[in-house]
């Protein structure tokens, strides 16, 4: 029977070589819920989405989707449990070339045997909900950032999936792109009964439609909570990544010798 829990990820550690990344993290994410993992470049939050995607495996720990845990399945179903899950790509990541109407209908011709009207009336649907049913001949090359971006999310919703997955998907857009974007996620999470993971840097905008926030820092979880939580928080990392300060625990100075000695200032003659 399912739990309201869809993703739990439970003391998971992961490193590249010899550099450990995540250290024994702890999250659990409900359904139908929009949840942001925020942190400083590097600290391992598009390694997390690998993680719950299956591409990577822990070095310790679990991690849990649906009730499964993800690593230990075999490819089939493997396979057919990403068939459950939408991905948007950081730029969007469009085939080039393919039109709008063929990139939103690729997993459709890929992964089912319908009809090519009700593809057509699906495809159709998808852009509708995203604003751009209008734009379904056109060529990515012909496509705004803002709008590339909301035909990857067309995409992403083609299958009707229980869970997307969003890697900056906020980057490079102006403000009503952003907030568009921002929207949309939102709309569609609730309409859909999605479950929905931002991995972002845009705390305003993430702020206002996400309903609860993971703060990564050094590997671990360093701080969670609502939005309100997280904007009233006293935690110096996170008042620092929210308040976008320039000192702080992330300093600006990366570690060097004393400057005056580097210069070779009040050296003896």
């Amino acid at each position: 029977m399912p739990t309201d829990n869809l993703i739990e990820i439970r003391d998971v550690s992961f490193g590249y070589r010899d550099r450990p990344v995540l250290k024994g993290i702890n999250l659990t994410m409900q359904r139908g819920k929009v949840i942001a993992i925020m942190g400083g470049s590097g600290c391992g939050k598009t390694t997390l989405l690998r993680l719950i995607g299956g591409q990577l495996r822990p070095t310790q720990g679990e991690v849990r989707v649906d009730g499964k845990v993800i690593h230990r399945l075999g490819l089939t179903d493997l396979y057919r449990m990403r068939r459950k899950m939408g991905m948007l790509f950081q730029f969007g990541a469009l085939f080039t070339d393919l039109s709008v109407f063929d990139n939103v209908a690729f997993q459709m011709r890929e992964h089912t045997n319908l009809s090519a009207e009700m593809m057509h009336d699906l495809v159709l649907m998808k852009l509708q909900a995203v604003g751009l049913r209008g734009a379904q001949t056109l060529m990515p090359h012909e496509l705004s950032g803002g709008m590339a971006r909301r035909v990857a999310l067309a995409r992403a919703i083609a299958l009707d999936p229980m869970l997307v997955m969003y890697d900056e998907p906020f980057t490079g857009l102006d403000p009503i792109s952003l907030g568009v974007i921002g929207n949309l996620i939102r709309r569609l999470t609730d309409a859909l009964g999605l479950t929905s993971i931002l991995v972002t840097h845009d705390v305003e905008k993430s702020l206002q439609i996400v309903d609860y926030v993971y703060f990564i820092s050094n590997g671990v979880v360093e701080a969670e909570g609502t939005p309100e939580q997280i904007r009233a928080s006293t935690l110096p990392f996170v008042h620092q990544f929210v308040h976008a300060e320039e000192d702080g625990p992330v300093p600006f100075h990366y570690p060097a010798p004393d400057y005056a000695s580097d210069l070779g200032l009040g050296l003896a003659k």
